[in-house]
């Protein structure tokens, strides 16, 4: 049975944004961020979209569950675990084929043991460039990649992360970034020329920012997520590829009526009845993700007009302030958006993302799973 409140997913704009931005990376091969269950989209429906349509070359994920998700169900194009990956779990997510990354050289001997006899397995290098979250110095760079060498492991990518390529105040620390990285790069090409052994294939520090507002030159990978998703990484990000949302979430209204004047309605008491009021109560609350922070000050969309929140967002149920007269047209069973359009209104995840005072990203991540993904 199909919850009321669900999110339909729009896999042909998912499509175009895959296109647009392949097109942006000018021949270099895309790994598609799908972590955190491709950012509240649902990973297993957008990963089976890109790899059927070609769009995409790898996937990258957080965890060995997801990746694992991802293989039983038939995925089979490239996995990167886009972190450090603790004992226990290697085993597993080697047997999975999902590639792991070293992040020094304890890690690298790590991944040798547990390989053991599986053969060469393939790992990609992080080099922390200035995110300070995962990654070797550039100055440990050469030797870890060459202790990657000798342990019969297979260096077939490096990367690093860019923590400020979204915002105008970013760039000129980026374009440090990208340098040092480009730098660090080449003292590994060059290290590997000079034992005889091939240049590391796989370049990759370029997530949705870069791609879409900084040189790419030196990259041979880039590594979107959030504009996959119809979304730029920062209100300020400039708009080089036009993005289309993908996930809009909706629901119905359960139950309307009228308060008289002075009544209090919801949690806390924190919202009075200026005058005699029309209540509608909506079956959506921060148990599906939906802030609490929209509580009083949010709105939704109901045949096409907007209407504010009254009162805090429960944990299951919003009340919306349908006005004082009964002319909202508001009835049960009533279509809502929380996040989309609806006629000439649109709420947007940067609008829901503005109230929270939080990102767009966490907008769409923090969407339950009780909330119905619907592909179409």
């Amino acid at each position: 049975m199909l919850y009321a409140t669900h999110a339909e997913i729009n896999l042909h704009a998912l499509t175009v944004n895959a296109r647009a931005l392949r097109e942006r990376a000018g021949g270099r091969k895309v790994l598609a961020a799908v972590k955190a269950n491709a950012y509240g989209h649902g990973a297993v429906n957008v990963a089976h979209v890109l790899e059927r349509r070609r769009l995409v070359d790898w996937f990258g994920v957080a965890t060995v569950p997801e990746g694992i998700e991802l293989r039983d169900a038939g995925v089979s194009l490239p996995i990167l675990k886009l972190s450090h990956s603790f004992p226990e779990e290697l085993a597993e997510q080697l047997a999975a084929g999902i590639t792991p990354t070293v992040v020094d050289g304890a890690s690298a001997v790590l991944v040798a043991r547990v390989a053991g006899d599986m053969g060469r397995v393939n790992v990609h290098l992080a080099v922390d460039t200035g995110m300070g979250r995962i990654g070797c110095t550039p100055e440990d760079a050469v030797p870890v990649a060459r202790r990657i060498d000798e342990l019969g492991l297979v260096l077939e990518g490096v990367f690093t992360h860019l923590p400020v390529s979204d915002t105008p105040e970013g760039h000129d620390f980026t374009v440090d970034q990208l340098r040092l990285f480009a730098d660090t790069v080449a003292a590994i090409q060059a290290d590997r020329a000079a034992r005889g052994l091939p240049p590391v294939p796989l370049v990759h520090g370029g997530a949705s920012a870069a791609v879409l507002g900084h040189d790419l030159a030196g990259l041979t990978m880039v590594r979107p997520g959030v504009s996959l998703y119809g979304m730029y990484p920062d209100p300020t990000t400039p708009r080089t590829v036009d993005l289309e949302p993908v996930m809009s979430v909706h629901s119905r209204v359960s139950m309307v009526k009228r308060v008289p004047a002075g009544a209090t309605v919801g949690y806390g008491r924190t919202w009075r009845a200026p005058t005699d009021r029309w209540i509608a109560t909506v079956p959506i609350g921060y148990g599906d993700g939906f802030s609490r922070l929209n509580s009083n000050v949010g709105r939704m969309l109901v045949n096409g007009r907007s209407f504010p929140i009254a009162g805090r967002v429960c944990m299951d149920q919003t009340m919306l302030d349908l006005g004082a007269e009964d002319d909202h047209g508001v009835r049960p069973g009533n279509k809502v958006i929380i996040l989309g359009a609806d006629g000439d209104q649109r709420i947007t995840a940067d609008e829901l993302a503005e109230r929270a005072r939080t990102i767009n990203y966490e907008v769409t991540t923090l969407v339950t799973p009780r909330v119905t993904r619907m592909p179409y």
